[in-house]
């Protein structure tokens, strides 16, 4: 079995965290170390069913831990605006968000019940604007964010011209178009947050490459069976080569959003080879995400098609 690296989480007793996408996979490791630290966790989830199981597992690891699951489909942004209002109503201060959740690779054009091609509309835009309804508990708690981008982040580009990919549609290059663009927009907000002195940390984090559902069968994505790509993971992943795990794929973002040392506006990923696998380190920015140019274009027009404002 491949050896999971060990990093350092400080203590969180009375912080709140909330984690998307963590009823499975890597989100579902991120949870659990950060409830084995003391946070109190609210886990936004799309399925109860394994909502309420990923709550078993994590208390189960951290005994004496606080979990609570909340519905949200980030893919509709009437859902995320109610659990956004919900939680505001409720008042209290949220000191970690880690925007996780996402789908990759639809083989089909698939939009999301807004209009969005799935991927851009699930992916990036429904995380900015749970980020937009979020904006006052984030000041408040003076939180730290970490945004989960990809290794794709770092190839092809912004479909600028068709985000929507109504022509010449391609899964991955779909993909990479919207982690770019989620990724531009967690470093601008970064740079907003120290201009208008918001007193949110927002950085970046990646996974390498480890066997998670991203890539296995969805049928209800027209994803019939695991792909070949997906298959090869898992195998090479349980005999320890190249590729990570689900738990250490996790650590990046942990370190991320909880380390003194790691900072806003930077990029952490595996320090392996390749940085498929391996201990969280500071990575060099990714060419795509340079262009602050791009990140103010990308704010903006998120923020117009989401339907929400921010600041």
């Amino acid at each position: 079995m491949p050896r999971t690296p060990q990093i350092s989480v400080p203590d969180l007793a009375g912080t709140l965290a909330v984690v998307t996408g963590a009823s499975d996979g890597i989100g579902l490791n991120i949870a659990r170390r950060l409830a084995e630290a003391g946070a109190e966790l609210i886990l936004p989830v799309r399925n109860p069913t394994k909502g309420a199981a990923a709550v078993e597992r994590i208390t189960a690891a951290a005994p004496g831990s606080t979990v609570s699951t909340r519905e949200l489909d980030l893919s509709s942004l009437e859902s995320v605006a109610a659990l956004g209002a919900t939680l505001v109503s409720e008042g209290r201060p949220i000191q970690i968000l880690v925007n996780n959740a996402g789908l990759m690779t639809p083989p089909t054009r698939q939009l999301t019940v807004d209009g969005f091609e799935l991927q851009f509309g699930t992916n990036h835009l429904g995380h900015v604007a749970f980020a937009a309804h979020l904006l006052p508990l984030l000041r408040a708690g003076k939180a730290r964010v970490t945004t989960q981008v990809s290794l794709s982040a770092n190839q092809n580009a912004v479909n600028w011209d068709d985000l929507e990919w109504q022509h010449d549609y391609n899964p991955m290059k779909a993909y990479s178009s919207s982690k770019i663009a989620l990724g531009l927009w967690a470093l601008e907000l970064n740079r907003r947050s120290i201009a208008e002195g918001w007193g949110i940390t927002s950085n970046l984090a990646h996974p390498g490459i480890s066997p998670t559902n991203l890539l296995a069968a969805q049928p209800g994505m027209g994803r019939p069976k695991d792909t070949t790509g997906v298959k090869m993971i898992r195998a090479l992943s349980r005999r320890g080569i190249l590729f990570g795990t689900p738990e250490s794929a996790a650590l990046p973002a942990v370190y991320a959003v909880t380390s003194p040392d790691a900072k806003g506006g930077r990029l952490y990923g595996p320090s392996g080879i390749g940085h498929l696998s391996g201990a969280p380190a500071d990575e060099k920015m990714y060419s795509r995400l340079t262009s602050e140019q791009d990140a103010t274009r990308i704010w903006d027009l998120s923020a117009r098609l989401a339907g929400v404002s921010v600041g």
